[in-house]
């Protein structure tokens, strides 16, 4: 199981550490407004303080992508070692594209702001909260696509994505973050054009 700090107060913060605590995981919940509150409502989850440093060996970054940088930046050398998970899709808010360079990605910006040692996964983008809520139905696995640089990270948080009772799925090294956060842009446009509602999920299915 894992030692794991989210940092945020939103829909995912919430799904997140709902599933982590059902899944064994400690988990700290940092926040500036009402982080006493989030965390009494989901039980057993310990509140930090934003700004100092994180407890958790995986520290998910789940606040919106304009403030990451800035996030990152404050916590500085107090993310030495550990893992960040960034979850964001820096969209723009026409849809119309992105707010990061084109030969970038949010996670690969986050990287940028990072301390010496840390190591940022990009995961969690490609699923609503909603969905991440509810977990998986009628035997069908939620799908989790991963990328970063570093193996063992990698590996680590891939049995985090394990113990929510999901299914991770490698897709290379960090600069594949951009896919993965074109596959979120991909899902507000079906959203928005055909589905017409956010109650699916994007994944995998293996033929034989």
């Amino acid at each position: 199981m894992s030692s794991t700090s989210i940092i945020g107060l939103g829909n995912m913060a919430r799904a997140l550490a709902g599933r982590a605590l059902a899944g064994g995981n400690a988990v700290e919940i940092i926040g500036r407004d009402q982080a006493k509150e989030l965390a009494a409502t989901l039980g057993g989850a310990t509140v930090g303080t934003a700004g100092a440093a994180p407890t958790g060996d995986i520290v998910i970054h789940a606040a919106p992508y304009a403030a990451a940088a800035a996030v990152v930046g404050e916590y500085g050398d107090a993310l030495r070692g550990k893992i960040i998970v960034d979850i964001t899709n820096p969209v723009a808010p026409d849809l119309q594209g992105f707010v990061v360079p084109d030969d970038s990605s949010g996670a690969q910006e986050i990287a940028k702001a990072a301390p010496d040692g840390a190591h940022v996964v990009k995961a969690f983008n490609t699923v609503f909260s909603h969905v991440l809520a509810a977990g998986p139905a009628e035997d069908r696995p939620l799908d989790v696509f991963i990328a970063g640089d570093d193996a063992q990270a990698k590996a680590r948080v891939s049995a985090f994505v394990e113990s929510l009772g999901l299914r991770p799925w490698d897709t290379g090294e960090l600069f594949m973050a951009r896919a993965l956060e074109n596959v979120g842009l991909l899902e507000l446009g079906l959203m928005n054009h055909s589905v017409k509602h956010t109650d699916f999920s994007l994944g995998i299915a293996l033929l034989g």
